[in-house]
């Protein structure tokens, strides 16, 4: 390939050949319609909670081997070991004292 093109060479390359850069005077471009944009309104969004939350659900129980309650907590972290923890200390406010921690899913 050579490296020197005049300037109508380059012009070919790029555009074409100059017979079909211009259209004649019987051809009329078609008209371009643009579609105008309605202004959409937006839905209210349903009432979310503003911080992500994880639900602990813990079996627990306040004595060795005894009788086994259901504990449900939910905690406003991403962090599942931060959710369990404040679980685990929220049953011990309630006087539990044997933790078993059955799921951690997010709500």
């Amino acid at each position: 390939m050579s490296k020197d093109l005049t300037e109508e060479e380059m012009r070919q390359a790029l555009f074409g050949s100059s017979q079909n850069s211009h259209p004649s005077q019987s051809e009329k471009p078609a008209p371009v319609v643009t579609p105008t944009a309605k202004p959409v309104q937006k839905a209210k969004a349903s009432a979310k909670p503003h911080s992500p939350k994880l639900r602990v659900t813990l079996h627990v129980s306040r004595e060795f081997e005894g009788e086994i309650d259901v504990f449900v907590h939910d905690a406003n972290t991403l962090s599942t070991f931060v959710a369990e923890q404040e679980a685990k200390n929220e049953a011990k406010k309630k006087k539990y004292k044997y933790f078993e921690v059955v799921s951690t899913k997010p709500i």
